[in-house]
């Protein structure tokens, strides 16, 4: 590994809590035992919480403490507390990942190198299994043309063991909100998080922008880390379902080329539909009104997102490192379980 600059990075590594008490106390004495890199403060950001994580932050000193005065979501909480640091880099990062020893040098040092990445992501592996990669984020993610999220490592609920096969670093489409690090000026550029997320898939939003003005995104697997998962949200909450599918229309609605935007939406739709049937085939009833109220509330946002379009320039999909396929039916019609598999990506 190269030695450090004589003029080395800042670094905030920020962590936005909320009532997460015991995953603090598993997670922060990794964080500051394998962060060996000189130049960082390590940053518990509250958003309002009525458990007992002043206490857990209070007992080690390396840590910082940045309360809020209520809980403002994740794109909010993580917008308020980033305009009180000032430093090169931020690092944002889930109360749930553990980090392992040197994670943050090679993103440094990749920042330094190559000017024009804006944003990089480590390697998120499983803390449950740890040769596995983990759901969000794994080696990197994508999107494909209808706008599905999916990863290097990654095929819509499938998860692929590690072995070396994605270690290089590569551009993607999107970091994970798991744990990405961003230029400062990047950031303050974009203006942060757009609150009409709350949460899920913002930073997705924030990297398209950010691709659209030039600034690339990449995977750095010399990093590593490991996500818990479900931390906030589990998997299968009716709560996440409806954020998922509400914020996956409103951000094909804010950033597609208006060449490509009615009909990709209405394409969505109807495959939103067939989701809602597959929810019935398994007797998850319970998650199809809130397909319905996705649908009905991003319907009450249009007015805010043609307000946010309003003058901007938006690349098409072949101008961008979007996946042209459908993730979906590639998965269930032709097997394709491994990113590997995906044909000229």
């Amino acid at each position: 590994m190269s030695s450090i600059s004589p003029n080395p990075l800042t670094v905030a590594v920020v962590i936005l809590n909320w009532n997460g008490e015991a995953l603090l106390k598993t997670y922060l004495p990794d964080l500051v035992a394998n962060t060996t890199y000189p130049n960082a403060r390590l940053i518990v950001a509250d958003n309002g919480s009525t458990d007992q994580s002043f206490d857990v932050v209070e007992s080690i000193p390396e840590i910082e403490w940045l309360p809020l005065e209520k809980n403002y979501g994740f794109a909010d909480g993580y917008n308020r507390c980033l305009q009180q640091i000032e430093v090169d880099i931020y690092i944002l990062m889930n109360s749930d990942i553990r980090a392992s020893k040197g994670w943050l040098e090679p993103l440094i040092h990749t920042f330094e190198k190559d000017k024009s990445i804006a944003i990089q992501q480590p390697k998120i592996m499983d803390d449950k299994k740890h040769d596995f990669f983990e759901y969000a984020g794994a080696s990197g993610g994508y999107i494909d043309t209808m706008g599905y999220p999916f990863c290097r490592g990654r095929i819509m609920d499938h998860l692929e063991k590690d072995d070396h096969q994605y270690d290089d670093l590569k551009q993607v489409f999107w970091a994970s909100g798991a744990c990405f690090a961003i230029r400062s000026s990047m950031w303050h550029r974009l203006g942060g998080f757009d609150t009409i997320f709350w949460a899920h898939m913002e930073e997705i939003d924030l990297c398209w922008r950010a691709n659209n003005l030039g600034g690339n995104v990449y995977v750095n697997p010399a990093s590593k880390v490991y996500h818990l998962g479900g931390g906030s949200l589990p998997y299968g909450n009716p709560k996440k379902t409806y954020l998922n599918f509400r914020n996956n229309l409103i951000l094909l609605s804010r950033n597609l080329h208006k060449s490509e935007r009615f009909t990709t939406l209405l394409k969505r739709m109807i495959l939103d539909g067939v989701a809602s049937m597959v929810f019935i085939l398994k007797g998850e009833f319970n998650l199809v009104p809130q397909v319905l109220k996705a649908h009905r509330d991003f319907y009450r946002s249009k007015s805010k997102i043609q307000k946010y379009r309003k003058g901007k320039e938006f690349k098409k999909r072949s101008e961008l490192p979007i996946y042209q396929g459908c993730i979906p039916l590639l998965s269930s019609l032709c097997s394709i379980r491994k990113y590997s598999q995906l044909k000229h990506h």
